[in-house]
């Protein structure tokens, strides 16, 4: 299998997760009239699907330990049900987030949401593995927290301008309980998103018997994980959608137009993709899991790039609004390169 030999090869696989993960909703807008949850079938499907294309490939070519398939074929059960008890604890956090994004917005969810994960999966991860500068891995962890919050700040400028602040108490008690939930929900899909990689890292690491597995087949049992949950998890969250909306149809996933479907599959390879990097990267000596799961967690600064720079969500926002997130930007990549440090030091 491959696994990089360079701290340098080691970052830009780290970078590349960080890209992927930041990028993969971008798939969502090619699918306008398709809701989350008929969507998340061909996303699932795609990740699966990613997972066994890197795994036939890049995992089937070096010279560091066994290739893939055999890979697969000789580990023991127990780190089986480690990484895909990860995939489970994922995928349920993935569908949290996102109905916590539909219910309290872009601006409440993902702050609490992923802030809360970067926190419990960098210190969990730090736990299961501990490497690199504690000082400029937590450093920059807190660097990144702050950037976050800072995006979240200019997301919460930019609805007020374009919206306004509800006048009426009957508006006002609606907003605050649709808020609570939100929260709620983030606090939930953040535990979770920040407990699902030590979990992998564990698999990763020496099982108390048999073979421990690689990065490749790591992220097939994950997926699998990822297979399964989904099957009872977006059922219900079809029959009884967290966001408020009408139930979901299944028979809206067979009608759809064939471009929607390509979309959520290309969108699950790309997250296939980022998790495969940032398992791969994790795995070199000079890395750890911490920080590869650190940088990968700075997807959310990605996802911003995209919304201002691309999709221009910030047309027309306040001065305000605009200098927030180009202090989110400055703490972002300072927290980075502290991060990036931190195994050298």
């Amino acid at each position: 299998m491959f696994i990089p030999e360079t701290y340098q090869a080691a970052l830009l696989l780290m970078i590349l997760s960080m890209i992927c993960w930041g990028s993969w909703a971008n798939t969502l807008k090619l699918a306008p009239g398709f809701r989350f949850q008929l969507f998340y079938w061909d996303y699932v499907i795609g990740l699966a699907a990613g997972a066994i294309a890197w795994g036939l490939t890049a995992g089937s070519a070096g010279h560091t330990g066994l290739p893939f398939l055999s890979d697969v074929l000789h580990t023991s059960a127990s780190p089986i049900l480690w990484a895909a008890a990860g995939g489970v604890i994922f995928n349920i956090a993935n569908l949290l987030l996102v109905a916590a994004i539909d219910v309290a917005g872009l601006a409440v969810a993902f702050p609490v949401g992923i802030g809360l994960a970067l926190i419990v999966g960098t210190i969990s991860s730090y736990i299961v593995r501990p490497a690199a500068n504690p000082l400029l891995l937590f450093g920059g962890v807190a660097l990144v927290t702050v950037a976050i919050l800072l995006d979240a700040a200019a997301y919460r400028r930019r609805e007020r301008s374009a919206t306004g602040v509800p006048t009426d108490r009957s508006s006002f008690v609606g907003l605050k309980a649709t808020s609570t939930r939100g929260i709620v929900l983030s606090l939930i899909a953040g535990l979770l998103m920040g407990s699902f990689y030590p979990l992998v890292a564990h698999a990763m690491s020496a099982p108390e018997s048999g073979l421990s597995p690689g990065p490749y087949a790591t992220a097939l049992f994950f997926a699998i994980g990822v297979l399964i949950s989904t099957i009872p998890a977006n059922l219900a969250l079809m029959a009884r959608p967290l966001d408020g909306k009408p139930p979901v149809s299944l028979s809206g996933y067979w009608s759809a137009p064939f471009g929607w479907h390509a979309a959520g599959w290309i969108g699950g390879a790309i997250w296939a993709t980022g998790a495969i990097a940032n398992f791969v990267a994790s795995q070199t000596h000079f890395v750890g899991p911490a920080v590869s799961y650190s940088i990968g967690q700075g997807a959310t600064m990605v996802s911003a790039f995209w919304g201002v720079f691309i999709w221009r969500e910030f047309a027309g926002s306040p001065f305000s609004a605009k200098l927030l997130l180009f202090f989110m930007f400055v703490f972002f990549l300072l927290g980075l390169g502290s991060i990036a440090l931190a195994p050298l030091h």
